[in-house]
């Protein structure tokens, strides 16, 4: 989130010279059908509305605000969205205190407001949220990464939740809350949990910056920076807290988003921190629940040219279709987005440029992303939330604004990707400030559609409607032995000359939760070959000859490899 006053016309026709040449070098992306949204936001009947506590003081945490879950709480079959909100900071007074929103999927882009019947409503400063069966009782709870106390929701199973955070000892103090995560960090079949905290805040200590005479927030460099946390299951309830003696408390930073996968493919859960203004980490697993801080060797602490970013956001996929998880990181305007590609032997390369992955990104504060196939033609394209965190930007800069329209880069199958917003439909005219996006199939038609939390704003709703012929599959894992949710799970899928791979996350991208079920676009085939799924602890099982076009659970150990 650095601050700065002038734009720099010469980074910005270099920017915009480097994406031409991408575009220009991959004649095969003007070829292929365009992705298209369309702005469904008003037929949902979602009214919530985004509060950031302002009071005109420019604190920090108004700036940082907030991420958003897709999910299925009441086991339905549909995906319902919850989103977070603020509180009144000091000097603000509010008649009613807001609260964060849960809405129920009722089908065909129908939702109903079911906050106060759930009893999701926390009134406290959301700012990250993750989702998973921490208990392993079948229904998913949620975890809320909040400015001050942390609160856990168990999901009673009848569609209520109980705030049992006391209990679990996971309140986490009195911290600046960011991106928060459950990982199986020891491979023992429960989840644990990691809570990023973004900066040391205090009203006695906060100090706004002036540009040009105008008020404007101070960047997180101003204040201390805090260790993340990282606590542990006790399989009874509760958790303790291992930061310590896992070695993640050795670290400072700024964290923002976070995203927790096995990048060197040995079998755990390793850590990627999306930091603020100083270098990403990456906590690689030794396997037990142990960790070192690798980001600087295995390259992606910094940018191609070693500079650090004020990173936000975070997401993992295999956009090449090699077998390696990759990592795709937002930053702050001016700066490009970084798309780190995973090179085996636990490196990385920045190949942002070459691959035209930041096309479109560097006039932009970017936040919210994920990977996703929304055209289904078996390869992972880019959604990219864009807006400014300076509400009175245009007061001080000729160049910015603090609305603007998020992006789409589509992949053209080659390692390569092209922005295609300008044709994505009218769903990306949309012009807010987007912070947290998720990004899942609303109304099970097979493709993939997107949720955007607008800070200060109603949220956006964009219906994929793009138009062909290809297929797919949507997987959902239940686990036995390993954690319920099989979250840590790597699934490949293969159809004939086309190879797969994702894993299941939970929690992702800005701050946020998305994509619990797996998504796999197969283009033309209709039939998949082999279906393998490899779940945390070492069993694998195997499906062979699966119809497309339909959603599958997979429960563990009831297709074992032979």
């Amino acid at each position: 989130m650095m601050i700065r006053a002038f734009f720099n016309k010469s980074l910005l026709r270099f920017g915009i010279i480097a994406g031409l040449i991408c575009i220009s070098s991959s004649p095969m992306a003007l070829a292929k059908e365009s992705i298209t949204f369309t702005d469904v936001t008003k037929e949902t009947g979602i009214t919530f509305k985004h509060t950031d506590g302002s009071s005109g003081e420019f604190y920090i945490v108004e700036a940082v605000a907030a991420g958003l879950a897709l999910f299925d709480y009441d086991n339905d079959g549909d995906i319902d969205i919850y989103f977070l909100n603020g509180s009144p900071l000091k000097g603000t007074k509010s008649k009613t205190a807001p609260k964060n929103a849960l809405y129920r999927n009722d089908g065909n882009f129908k939702f109903t407001d079911v906050t106060e019947q759930s009893g999701l409503g926390d009134t406290g400063f959301g700012l990250g949220v993750t989702v998973g069966d921490y208990d392993n009782d079948g229904d998913v709870d949620v975890y809320l990464n909040n400015h001050g106390p942390n609160v856990l929701y168990s999901n009673n199973g009848d569609g209520t939740f109980t705030d049992v955070t006391k209990k679990a000892g996971v309140g986490d103090g009195d911290h600046v809350g960011a991106g928060t995560c459950f990982l199986d960090i020891d491979n023992d079949g429960d989840l644990d949990l990691y809570v990023a905290r973004y900066v040391v805040f205090s009203y006695d200590k906060h100090k706004a910056i002036k540009i040009r005479d105008y008020l404007a927030y101070q960047g997180p460099n101003f204040y201390a920076l805090p260790p993340d946390g990282l606590y542990r299951n006790n399989g009874d309830g509760s958790f303790t807290d291992i930061s310590e003696s896992s070695g993640i408390g050795e670290y400072n930073g700024s964290g923002m988003g976070i995203i927790c996968a096995d990048y060197d493919n040995d079998g755990d859960t390793d850590i990627f921190v999306a930091n603020d203004n100083m270098e990403n980490y990456l906590f690689q697993n030794d396997g037990s629940g142990k960790f070192e801080e690798v980001g600087l060797m295995a390259g992606v602490a910094y940018n191609f040219n070693g500079k650090q970013f004020a990173s936000m956001g975070v997401d993992c996929g295999d956009y090449d279709n090699d077998g390696l998880l990759d990592f795709y990181v937002t930053s702050y305007v001016k700066q490009s987005t970084s798309l780190y590609k995973n090179i085996d032997d636990g490196l990385f390369e920045d190949v942002t440029s070459s691959a035209g992955a930041g096309d479109g990104t560097f006039a932009s504060m970017t936040w919210g992303t994920g990977f996703a196939d929304f055209d289904n033609d078996g390869d992972k394209d880019i959604f990219i939330a864009t807006g400014h965190l300076q509400t009175n930007v245009e007061k001080f800069s000729e160049h910015m604004v603090y609305n603007t329209r998020n992006e789409v880069l589509m992949n053209t199958g080659d390692g390569k990707f092209v922005n295609i917003t300008e044709k994505a439909g009218g769903g990306l005219k949309v012009e807010l400030s987007s912070r947290g996006a998720g990004f899942d199939d609303l109304d099970n038609d097979g493709d993939i559609d997107v949720v955007i939390l607008n800070t200060k704003s109603g949220p956006t709703i964009l219906r994929n409607d793009t138009n062909n012929s290809n297929h797919w599959v949507q997987i959902h894992l239940k686990g036995t032995k390993s954690n319920r949710d099989g979250v840590g799970a790597r699934v490949k899928v293969v159809t004939k000359d086309l190879s797969q791979i994702d894993e299941v996350h939970s929690g992702r991208g800005y701050q946020g939760h998305h994509g619990s079920r797996l998504y796999f676009g197969l283009g033309e085939h209709k039939k998949i070959d082999r279906i393998e799924i490899r779940w945390l602890g070492g069993g694998v099982d195997v499906l062979k000859d699966v119809k497309a076009d339909q959603l599958i659970t997979i429960t563990e150990g009831e297709n074992p490899e032979k």
